[in-house]
């Protein structure tokens, strides 16, 4: 077990991390996993668990303070009017069942796979973001039938082989699909509850070697990093959310862009051992 004198500015590092992860999920729709997942890892790692599970405890962590971060978020968004709840309720099915495959995918991959994964999607998404035009076009609505279903399933696989709360993935989509870059990040923050709640339930169920594990994990989602998390994010996420709506969507699609890239190289350089 770790001393104190470790574990207090570990949480207080935490605490920051949960702040700003929340300001994220608000601003962005992407329920701070983008945040959340390298901060896990560099915590945990100078922790000294830097071990072959290590990326499934981060992953799994991420995820599971998602189910709150998001429920928050997508309240905030409603109550402004910005939510499509049809687009939500069509796309959950798909969503729930890749989210599922993508869990019992982590749990079979090595935390070195899992960091370039993150890496690699996190820079094509935020390419897209920062580069993408906002006339782009795929069509005029929302796809429906078997193209919804492989859509919605992929978003939900991807989203937790990234430990992310699906709108990564959902913001651009939207976009796509004339959704103006406020409504899809309102409803794209909806798709990280649906995304978490069925991955963490196997996460929890998942046994991994007890020297693997920080301190209090259940599974592999770490109890304490979750609680110091939501703390923070219940406070900042109604920040993002106010500052969502006061943004125009062209920064706004920027800063999405420059913070997805910047994450994403970082753990690409680690998954490399640099």
């Amino acid at each position: 077990m770790p001393e104190v004198v470790t574990l207090l500015p570990m949480a207080a590092l935490l605490m920051a991390i949960g702040g700003v992860a929340g300001v994220m999920a608000g601003l962005l729709g992407v329920g701070g996993g983008i945040v959340l997942v390298p901060g896990f890892f560099y915590v945990f790692a100078a922790m000294g668990y830097d071990s072959p599970w290590l990326m499934q405890i981060c992953l799994a962590t991420s995820l599971a303070t998602i189910i709150v971060t998001s429920g928050r978020s997508v309240m905030g968004h409603h109550r402004r009017g910005a939510v499509d709840w049809a687009v939500l309720r069509g796309f959950a099915p798909g969503i729930a069942l890749g989210a599922v495959i993508g869990m019992l995918t982590v749990s079979v991959l090595s935390s070195v796979i899992l960091q370039a994964i993150f890496g690699v999607l996190a820079v094509a998404v935020g390419l897209f973001m920062g580069f993408g035009r906002v006339t782009w076009r795929l069509g005029d609505l929302m796809p429906t039938g078997a193209l919804r279903a492989a859509i919605s399933s992929a978003i939900g696989f991807l989203s937790v082989l990234m430990g992310i709360g699906g709108g990564s993935f959902g913001v651009p989509l939207m976009t796509l699909y004339n959704f103006t870059i406020h409504r899809a990040v309102a409803t794209a923050a909806g798709f990280g509850v649906i995304i978490a709640v069925p991955s963490v339930i196997g996460f929890l169920l998942l046994d991994i070697p007890p020297e693997a594990r920080p301190p209090f994990t259940l599974g592999v989602v770490n109890l304490p990093a979750f609680g110091l998390v939501i703390a923070m994010t219940l406070l900042t996420a109604p920040l993002g959310v106010r500052l969502a709506h006061a943004m125009d969507p062209k920064p706004l699609r920027q800063v999405f862009a420059v913070f997805l890239v910047l994450i994403a190289l970082n753990m690409l350089r680690k998954a490399a051992g640099f």
